[in-house]
């Protein structure tokens, strides 16, 4: 056997089996046996930020006559079923993978196993470390999302003293690290300043936000100021603001713009958010998995997806769009 007929064992089966068949089974056979693979893995299958990539993925995916795998973590951080997820993909012959890493540092083996296999792999939102190991990035700039709610914040509290709660993702998660570090440049302040009068992880988790705003409470009751990694730690953080009756004294800024976020935004539970586009991301990345799987050609680098400051309470100087704006447009969906 030549080494391209050991390449294709299933064309060669259709051949065969076409010599006996009807031409119009033949061609839709062929068709499936050349039809593009495309992987999806998400950091969890629940969080709606994730649930809204994988709906662009899927549309994507029907539009260009694309087979669409799709797996999630377990949990945010969950990086042995990603690393599970990426090796069943490529034994099924996916050409293309898209990932949010879970953990920025310890997928990186995998991808670069998968990568040489010959699969292409395209980061979504989340960069791996070092940012190289995938041929491309297509995310938000997380560090100016960040940037955007500090500038607000820091505008809408005006000259009142601040008091910092910082609700973050985990260590060493480059998302978390971004969004966190833009937040305080855009406010103003740098890490270990007294303005932060507490820090908790949230991995984006609504139960886990409404502990580590309870327990920053407990630390410094007169906190005025909460940044969140995300917006379900938003809705756990308000949670308890509003069960310690703080809900309105408290401002809580945010990150991901998501059609539930906005509408927080419009109730007055969230003062601000950076909307980004999730959908956008898979889109993109679904067509240039197919691209490549049609022609070879592969893509490269970073793609910025675009970011908005979401809010009914606009600042001067600060750039934003109102909640109409940002439920016309969340997450990408038109």
């Amino acid at each position: 056997m030549n080494q391209h007929s050991r390449k294709h064992p299933v064309a060669r089966r259709l051949v065969s089996i076409c010599v006996a068949a009807s031409a119009v089974w033949c061609a839709s056979a062929t068709l499936a046996a050349d039809q593009p693979v495309v992987g999806l893995i998400t950091k969890t299958d629940t969080n709606p930020y994730f649930v809204k990539m994988k709906q662009g993925a899927e549309g994507a995916a029907q539009k260009s006559g694309a087979k669409l795998l799709t797996a999630a973590g377990k949990f945010d951080g969950d990086n042995a079923s990603q690393v599970t997820a990426i090796e069943n993909m490529v034994t099924a012959g996916a050409k293309a993978i898209l990932i949010t890493p879970s953990d920025t540092k310890a997928i990186v083996p995998s991808i670069q196993k998968a990568r040489a296999a010959g699969t292409m792999v395209i980061a979504l939102d989340t960069a791996t470390e070092p940012q190289t190991a995938t041929d491309a990035l297509f995310a938000t700039d997380n560090f100016k999302a960040g940037v955007l709610i500090g500038q607000y914040a820091k505008a809408a509290l005006g000259n009142k003293p601040a008091k910092i709660a910082t609700l973050d993702l985990a260590p060493g998660i480059s998302v978390g690290v971004q969004r966190h570090n833009g937040f305080l440049q855009g406010f103003g302040v740098k890490e270990g300043d007294a303005a932060i009068v507490c820090s908790q992880d949230t991995r984006g988790d609504q139960a886990k936000g409404q502990t580590a705003m309870e327990n920053c409470l407990q630390k410094s009751p007169d906190i005025n100021v909460v940044y969140t990694i995300n917006e379900p730690a938003a809705a756990g953080a308000y949670r308890a603001l509003k069960s310690a009756g703080k809900d309105k004294s408290v401002m809580i800024v945010s990150i991901d713009g998501g059609c539930e976020g906005v509408r927080n935004v419009k109730a007055g539970e969230i003062a601000a958010t950076s909307q980004q586009y999730p959908l956008k991301m898979a889109e993109l990345g679904v067509e240039a998995g197919v691209e490549y799987a049609k022609t070879g050609k592969k893509v490269a680098g970073y793609r910025d997806t675009g970011v908005t400051l979401i809010t009914d309470k606009p600042m001067a100087g600060v750039d934003s769009k109102d909640t109409k704006f940002g439920l016309d447009n969340c997450w990408g969906n038109k």
